[in-house]
């Protein structure tokens, strides 16, 4: 074979391959625009955050309660009140949010109202006496009104129709200060 005749062997193969490629460009344009119309255009973030806050779906509900969770915690922990001091026998402490005035009154005292403080302003009235041991009967005034079953007592007792409460220092019933 002559270099002329593979040359215009190639130039022959070179024309039917462009005439073949021509015939599949032939229209392509117009089936480009054809598939990008068909295809739904793209939304922004803030077009898309637009759409799924108009249509309530369990997904938002589900973010709802979430977010209030996490607010309801965050403000319980920022709003919860100190924790109690460390417990000792001879310190009184009541939980009165709001109140103006707290005493506790006690055989101790002769009945007589020993106020006790609350310095942060968290609700936790608190007042450290000094008792020998023994037994002692005694009730809390919040306000004025008398509340006498403390929590932190070892035992009620109904006296003239109120509660009072007991507690022991010292060897008593439930000692809690070994």
């Amino acid at each position: 074979m002559r270099w002329d005749e593979v040359d215009e062997l190639l130039r022959a193969a070179l024309a039917k391959e462009v005439e073949e490629g021509t015939r599949g460009l032939a229209g392509l344009e117009e089936r480009v625009i054809r598939e990008l119309a068909r295809r739904p255009a793209r939304r922004s973030f803030w077009e898309g955050l637009k759409e799924f806050l108009r249509r309530p779906t369990p997904r938002w509900a589900l973010a709802g309660a979430l977010a209030a969770l996490l607010l309801g915690f965050a403000l319980g922990r920022l709003t919860a009140p100190s924790p109690i001091p460390q417990w000792s026998p001879n310190l009184f402490v009541i939980a009165a949010p709001g109140a103006k005035s707290v005493a506790v009154v006690g055989d101790f005292s002769a009945w007589q109202p020993i106020p006790l403080s609350d310095p942060d302003g968290d609700g936790i009235w608190t007042a450290s006496i000094p008792l020998p041991p023994g037994r002692y009967e005694y009730a809390f005034l919040v306000d004025g009104k008398w509340v006498g079953q403390d929590p932190l007592a070892e035992e009620y007792l109904r006296t003239f129709g109120e509660y009072v409460s007991v507690r022991y220092i010292g060897g008593g019933r439930a000692d809690r200060s070994s």
